[in-house]
């Protein structure tokens, strides 16, 4: 299970919709582990719940092939290579300096303002085709802007799913369920019941105590748990964790968020590289490993307590319509975040806008991957640099 997955981890780029066309691609038709109406259960299962979907299918592959030792080494087969990569990214960029560090730091910058306009764009192709989607995701966008703080961000998310009751009752339920996952009852609600504890403790915890360690561990845990439609969406909830107290700026915020478009596997692995690099808690590769540990727990313990429980979850027509408004609503979010701060802090020039632009058509229009234009990026960067802007 460790083998088949690193060897993802080492080539899945082009991010989670890639990611599980590489699965399918992988175990249902090269190893032939799942039947494809099971592998479309859980995909539809991951697009359900909030946190990593692409993860959250790895792992449910490796618990029903091989149990949760199976589940582990799925997870760690192929988070750890992109995961490792940022954490060195992490230690040599703090040697980059001058004008061509700056140009290079700049260039990843603008990177992820065209990664960002992408993800977007396509999730309201899918998320929101209609009037009604497209009215929760404005809503959700100016609720954000006007708040501008993870509680706005949550409460974005919490109105979608009001409004999705609402608005999307035609939402179809899914299929009935196929795949056999060995998850008893009680392991399912033990990890419902951690989830809840961890999600509200720790921070009562980290007031009570202070400790930088605890406040590493909530603010990653909580942006895991909040999660709804896809790995960018983490992009404002790590932000307000990390640079809103202070703890990074955001030029290296975005840095690292241009850099883990260059790298396969996860994007939730970006977390290992603020891990190294925050004002909090152990900092290094302890840092790193806590905070990719806390980022993916709870999406993890969420995916095991919803399979035991999912054929009754899956046809409920409320939940279908709930759900349905969320995704309109993170489209919102992410839309939202594409202005603050990729966009306020990334371009401030013609050139800046030029090479932002020229990344999003290699991405976008004709279809580069994401590492040529993560080195297009970078290389525009240094150019603006050295012709001074």
């Amino acid at each position: 299970m460790l083998r088949a997955f690193a060897g993802l981890g080492i080539r899945s780029f082009g991010g989670p919709i890639a990611h599980l066309g590489y699965f399918r691609q992988e175990f249902v038709e090269r190893r032939r582990w799942l039947s494809e109406a099971a592998y479309a259960e859980l995909v539809a299962l991951a697009q359900f719940l909030p946190g990593p979907a692409s993860s959250q299918v790895g792992f449910a592959i490796g618990l029903a092939r091989a149990g949760y030792a199976g589940a582990l080494a799925a997870w760690a087969g192929f988070t750890l290579p992109s995961a490792v990569a940022l954490v060195a990214f992490a230690f040599g960029a703090r040697w980059l300096a001058g004008a061509l560090g700056s140009g290079l730091m700049h260039g990843l910058q603008l990177v992820a303002v065209a990664i960002v306009a992408q993800a977007v764009l396509s999730m309201a192709r899918s998320f929101c085709p209609d009037r009604a989607r497209t009215a929760i995701a404005l809503g959700a966008m100016l609720l954000v802007l006007a708040g501008g703080s993870a509680a706005a961000q949550i409460g974005a998310i919490a109105g979608g799913a009001i409004a999705g009751l609402a608005l999307c009752r035609g939402a179809s339920p899914l299929a009935a369920p196929e795949l056999r996952v060995a998850v008893s009852r009680t392991a399912a609600v033990m990890a419902l019941a951690l989830f809840a504890v961890l999600l509200l403790a720790l921070p009562v915890v980290r007031g009570a105590t202070g400790s930088t360690d605890v406040a590493l561990i909530d603010a990653f845990y909580r942006s895991g748990a909040l999660v709804f439609g896809g790995g960018h969406v983490v992009l404002p909830l790590l932000r307000s964790a990390v640079v809103a107290p202070g703890w990074m700026s955001d030029q290296v915020f975005l840095s690292g968020y241009g850099a883990a478009q260059a790298v396969p596997g996860p994007l939730f692995s970006f977390a290992a590289y603020l891990g190294a690099l925050v004002n909090a808690g152990p900092r290094g590769v302890p840092g790193a490993a806590l905070a990719l540990l806390a980022i993916y727990l709870p999406g993890m313990l969420l995916l095991v307590a919803a399979l035991p429980l999912w054929q009754m979850v899956q046809r409920a027509q409320r939940a279908a319509a709930a759900v349905t408004g969320i995704h309109a609503a993170v489209v919102g979010v992410l839309a939202a975040a594409l202005y603050d701060p990729i966009w306020t802090t990334a371009v401030h020039s013609r050139g800046d806008f030029a090479v932002a632009a020229s990344c999003y058509v290699l991405l976008a229009g004709w279809r580069v991957a994401p590492l040529v234009v993560v080195v297009a990026g970078a290389a525009g960067g240094v150019a603006l640099a050295a012709l001074g802007g």
